[in-house]
């Protein structure tokens, strides 16, 4: 037995009980709020006219192809007024298959008609669903004949990244009853900690990491502080779960949003956050992603 991982856990759930909402506790409560998505089952195309959807793309051939699912920031795909697109989702399931990738990019929120979920759960969307949408995602891909059942992996950003913290875990995944795991899964930017204002806080770190997991963070990012992360999952590190940890000292919140540089919002914190879009973060959190796929696919 790992009694420095017994210890860290027993910590950690004492830690975490006496701090905020049990969230794993909560998940299948929370994901029963709202029916299941209907998976794309036509194979999209990407072009310089596509728009961000809840599509399925994939290289040309027969495969078998490794799949990555994409899911996105709390705002979603883009709102049906017109006045936001979420072009950055859509530039990541283009960088998907130009490396090989079947990628399904989600929408948890348009088919549902919620605008956005940055301000706190609505439509019935929220951790659980969130969870519960990519987990029966990477179900849906392995009935695919030209999908590598042992090569599906998560990608998840801002909100999407609180889900992928969420989907590296067995005691998160387990309370929802959905068979089949990812084989590896990268978080960028998350929330590990969220106390929105006037509410009570949320652990989304749960004991029980057994996916590879790369966490990118954002030094300058005060949407979702980076030490919060590193707080909590150093010593999980230390203890033998399969994380891996990057910091951009000089990143911001959302700093692969092209189409969001120099936004600025007051978040469910109450903080006033500005994004900076950095094409050459961008370009290295590619490669690492890619990178840290391909070895975890190896293990």
């Amino acid at each position: 037995m790992n009694y420095l991982l017994l210890a860290v856990t027993l910590f950690f759930s004492l830690y975490s009980a006496a701090r905020a909402d049990p969230v794993p506790e909560k998940l299948a409560e929370w994901a029963a709020q709202s029916a299941d998505l209907q998976f794309p089952t036509k194979i999209s195309t990407l072009g310089f006219f596509s728009s961000p959807q809840f599509a399925l793309y994939k290289p040309d051939g027969p495969g078998p192809f490794p799949a990555l699912v994409l899911q996105h920031q709390c705002g979603g795909l883009g709102d049906w007024k017109g006045n936001f697109s979420n072009a950055s989702m859509l530039e990541w399931a283009k960088k998907a298959v130009a490396r090989g990738y079947v990628a399904l990019l989600m929408d948890s929120l348009g088919p549902r008609g919620v605008d956005t979920v940055c301000y706190g759960f609505k439509g019935g969307v929220n951790w659980g669903r969130g969870l519960k949408d990519v987990q029966q995602a990477a179900q849906y891909l392995r009935t695919l004949e030209y999908v590598d059942q042992d090569r599906v992996a998560l990608a998840g950003y801002s909100w999407g990244a609180a889900i992928g913290l969420l989907a590296s875990s067995s005691n998160a995944v387990e309370t929802l009853n959905v068979p089949g795991r990812f084989n590896a899964i990268v978080s960028f930017y998350p929330p590990c900690y969220l106390k929105p204002k006037g509410r009570n806080p949320y652990e989304l770190i749960t004991a029980g990491i057994d996916r590879p997991l790369l966490v990118l963070l954002g030094g300058q990012d005060n949407e979702t502080p980076p030490q919060e992360c590193i707080d909590r999952l150093e010593p999980m590190k230390k203890a033998g779960a399969p994380i891996e940890l990057h910091i951009y000292p000089e990143a911001t919140h959302c700093w692969d949003c092209k189409s969001l540089d120099g936004f600025r919002k007051t978040d469910a914190r109450g903080s006033s956050v500005v994004y900076r879009y950095d094409k050459t973060l961008t370009n290295d959190a590619e490669d690492r992603m890619f990178a840290f796929f391909d070895k975890s696919f190896r293990r």
